[in-house]
């Protein structure tokens, strides 16, 4: 009976840490931003990934034997995969002064976040699944670990900019040597050949948002960097060091709250810029929510 129970325990235990890998995996890749980079970057993350599925594993016949003091580790594990957010803000905060155009200082607490939580969502994984095998049966805690696969990807995805508002083409106007992106203001351009190089790169993009909670998050100058920073990214930009005047901006019109997108791309692509407007993703840290104030209720 003992080596029953002991046989099912390390059954529990391979799967929760197996799931627990396979959900890091699944939520590891290297995109546009090529971060984390390939193929250290993934070493690292996969790394500890399978550190977070034995924690998480582990904790479960601990719990079952009521050996309370050994769910203590899980604190120190905490405090590593803070460690890990403090590594990611350091690490792109110092890749950022690089950048052509940078990401801001929102985005990159956003990445660093996400990087932590994702841990903790590969704890969780290896938990269930390791819990409904003590519990039950091999085959539930294999479907509980897919359930959680599934929980896991739900969780991995935010929203991106074009749930939350309107996006369109704006027409780029020179007004002598005002610039304007439809009818808002952007800024004044002195010299003829960046006037030049602008009506012949530059693309604008008026973004209307849907409702009174998104004015104030696309306002936020961490969620407009970002917006910059997604662009130049995939669509490339028109410009080198110490050129301010072709420098991407993006302006408010303070009547309406719409803004004003302007950059000049490598690729001039309408539909592709489009596209790439309407995947940023809304930084959870630019996120304002004003409706559910208790005074705006009332």
């Amino acid at each position: 009976m003992l080596a029953l129970l002991k046989e099912k325990e390390t059954i529990s235990v391979i799967l929760g840490i197996s799931f627990g890998i396979i959900a890091r995996i699944m939520m590891l890749r290297t995109d546009y931003r090529q971060y984390p980079t390939y193929p250290h970057g993934k070493v690292i993350h996969v790394s500890l990934g399978v550190i977070a599925a034995g924690l998480g594993a582990v904790a479960v016949p601990a719990l079952l034997h009521k050996n309370y003091t050994a769910i203590t580790f899980l604190t120190v594990a905490a405090q590593q995969f803070r460690d890990v957010r403090n590594m990611e803000r350091q690490t792109l905060s110092q890749v950022d002064e690089m950048e052509l155009v940078s990401r801001g200082k929102t985005y990159i607490e956003g990445i660093a976040m996400v990087f932590e939580g994702r841990n903790y969502l590969v704890i969780f994984c290896a938990f269930l699944a390791s819990l409904f095998s003590s519990l039950f049966q091999w085959y539930w805690g294999i479907a509980a670990g897919l359930i959680s696969l599934l929980i896991a990807k739900k969780l991995q995805s935010g929203r991106n900019l074009g749930q939350i508002a309107d996006i369109q083409i704006a027409p780029i106007k020179l007004d002598g040597p005002d610039l304007y992106v439809g009818d808002i203001y952007i800024m004044n351009v002195g010299l003829t050949d960046d006037q030049r190089i602008i009506q012949e790169q530059a693309m604008g993009f008026l973004i209307i948002p849907k409702n009174k909670n998104v004015k104030v998050t696309i306002a936020n100058l961490g969620q407009r960097q970002a917006i910059l920073h997604n662009l130049t990214t995939i669509l490339g930009v028109y410009r080198d060091e110490g050129e301010p005047t072709l420098l991407p901006m993006a302006k408010l019109d303070l009547k309406t709250g719409n803004l004003a997108v302007f950059m000049l791309p490598r690729e001039k692509d309408e539909q592709i810029a489009l596209q790439v407007a309407k995947s940023v993703p809304v930084l959870e840290n630019a996120v304002r929510l004003p409706s559910e104030s208790a005074a705006t209720k009332k």
